[in-house]
């Protein structure tokens, strides 16, 4: 089972808060059968503890350590939101593209370090944030660092 496919990317979203573009990000995990439903809960639980906003208008939602034993296999969603979902009003952070993460094990070590590589360049993250094709997104994030620097 890929873990970032097209049934797990959704373009042109929309959402009024960060509570509902998590529980998009969250629902296209539990459609694609990585997760239970009540893994949705425990990625709210964890945005009310801590922010998973990382910059570059990304947010990284993802459950908390207790919610492994609901997590089926590991799986990446991608939500974008080309209008920009308020994170923190506060910190003048804006989401456009929300990536639920579920992951067994330490596996999400891994998937969080390379999407924060791919991400970090601002002009990717603002490429994909305007994307029409969901294909673009997959390939791009499961594009390997050294294909980037050819």
């Amino acid at each position: 089972m890929d873990i970032l496919s097209e049934k797990t990317v959704q373009v042109g979203a929309a959402s009024t808060d960060k509570l509902s573009a998590i529980k998009q990000a969250g629902e296209l995990l539990v459609k694609a059968g990585y997760v239970a439903p009540a893994y949705v809960a425990g990625m709210l639980a964890r945005e009310e503890t801590m922010s998973t906003y990382i910059g570059n208008g990304v947010a990284i939602p993802h459950g908390k350590f207790e919610d492994r034993e609901i997590i089926y296999s590991t799986g990446i969603s991608v939500v974008q939101f080309p209008e920009g979902v308020v994170w923190d009003a506060d910190e003048d952070e804006t989401a456009y593209l929300v990536i639920g993460i579920a992951a067994t094990s330490d596996e999400h070590m891994g998937i969080l370090t390379n999407l924060a590589e791919v991400l970090e360049d601002e002009e990717a993250a603002a490429q994909l944030a305007q994307t029409t094709d969901p294909l673009e997104i997959i390939q791009r994030l499961n594009r390997p660092q050294e294909a980037e620097e050819a």
